[in-house]
């Protein structure tokens, strides 16, 4: 049954499609709902994400053991999040992480828990780990705050993007040049059956409810990765600048752990994420999924129109236009024009894209170790762009 949230019989509502079908894209004022959340002033619905609780005196160091982060002496509401990689080191699962003395929440894409929850579950054998998908039965609330939950309020983790936690690496910017540092962004998980009167509570308090047009246009003005847009099958974390906050390179062993370091240690991962200013004089912006392509002027010859990536989020920011985030070929120069090109209404529509690199085409982590050597055979997908 396709979930939809009580809020979207708000008047005005307008409902969300893709990853974010069951909530509302906007209410009526999407620029308005957008300044709001970029000033701390709004809530948001998110209660179509899905919910994981592992608990059990286990849960820490199991989880630990396999996956990316580092989480077994995580501290009651603290918060990180997480992978679960395929042997390949490819992304299978991600979960923003925060326990709460008793047991550890995992919230991810909502059409990821059950296969999340029932990967955990093959997983623990003989540990002492009890694992409920709880998406249904708790609801979570998008808050513009840039704090951690206390003791006395409901689960909270909050979003540590883009600051480079303990462990972890950089393929972008420092944090203090990075565009995403401004943002603030958590998450409240309360019972599903309150979710309408906490919203109430936050809106008679002053804030504005806002949709999810909103956040994913702060969210890519930021360059934050989300599995339900950019990771696809073949996606490792350095093509996505996603070491920052979800992968431990000092801990022990886990499944991908082989490819996370050989990249790492070697750079040049296959494929880089970029930012896109959109040409936004048409009257169409492209949809998630569109091919992109270099423009002819860059890249005479064989190149010339050849598709190079994929464009992965969309949205039209109150003061940037449309802007979107897409996965490139490694070896795309980071100065070429772009096109993207889909379909609409029948016709093929190209839209002129302009690249802000967010991953840099020579694919070095900013503590890459000095020793080079080869590039892994495995790994050469990204090298042509042809």
């Amino acid at each position: 049954m396709t979930y939809a949230s009580p809020l979207l019989a708000r008047p005005g509502a307008v409902a969300a499609t893709g990853p974010d079908e069951g909530v509302a894209w906007h209410y009526g004022d999407p620029v308005a709902e957008q300044r709001a959340l970029e000033h701390g002033g709004a809530v948001v619905d998110q209660s179509h994400l899905g919910v994981v609780r592992v608990a059990g005196p286990d849960r820490l160091s199991w989880l630990h053991s396999i996956t990316s982060q580092d989480v077994e002496h995580l501290k009651p509401r603290e918060s990180t999040e997480l992978f679960v990689l395929s042997p390949q080191g490819h992304i299978e699962h991600t979960a923003a992480v925060v326990d709460d003395g008793e047991a550890a929440w995992l919230i991810t894409e909502r059409a990821a828990a059950p296969g999340l929850a029932s990967w955990l579950e093959r997983m623990k054998f003989m540990m002492r780990v009890e694992i409920e998908d709880l998406t249904g039965r708790y609801a979570a609330i998008g808050e513009a705050v840039d704090t951690e939950g206390t003791a006395e309020e409901p689960v909270t983790w909050r979003d540590t993007w883009p600051r480079v936690i303990g462990g972890g690496t950089r393929y972008g910017p420092p944090e203090g040049e990075h565009p995403g540092t401004g943002r603030q962004w958590r998450l409240v998980l309360v019972p599903a059956e309150s979710l309408a009167d906490e919203v109430a509570a936050r809106e008679a308090a002053g804030w504005r409810l806002a949709g999810t047009w909103a956040t994913e246009a702060l969210r890519i003005e930021a360059w934050r990765p989300r599995l339900g847009r950019e990771v696809d099958e073949r996606a490792i974390p350095h093509e996505l600048d996603w070491l920052r906050t979800a992968v431990h390179l000092a801990k022990g062993c886990y499944r991908g752990q082989e490819t996370i370091a050989r990249v790492h240690n070697l750079g040049r991962p296959p494929r880089r994420l970029v930012f896109l200013h959109l040409d936004g004089s048409g009257h169409v912006i492209p949809e998630p999924g569109a091919e992109v392509r270099l423009r002819p002027e860059s890249a005479p010859g064989a190149a010339s129109g050849k598709a190079v990536g994929r464009l992965t989020s969309v949205a039209r920011h109150h003061e940037l236009g449309p802007v979107g985030l897409a996965v490139l070929k490694r070896n795309v120069p980071e100065d070429a024009g772009l096109l993207v090109v889909s379909e609409a209404g029948g016709e093929v529509v190209e839209v002129a894209a302009a690249q802000e690199t967010v991953v840099p085409g020579e694919g070095v982590s900013a503590d890459r170790p000095e020793n080079r050597g080869k590039l892994t055979p495995g790994l050469r997908g990204g090298d042509g762009l042809l």
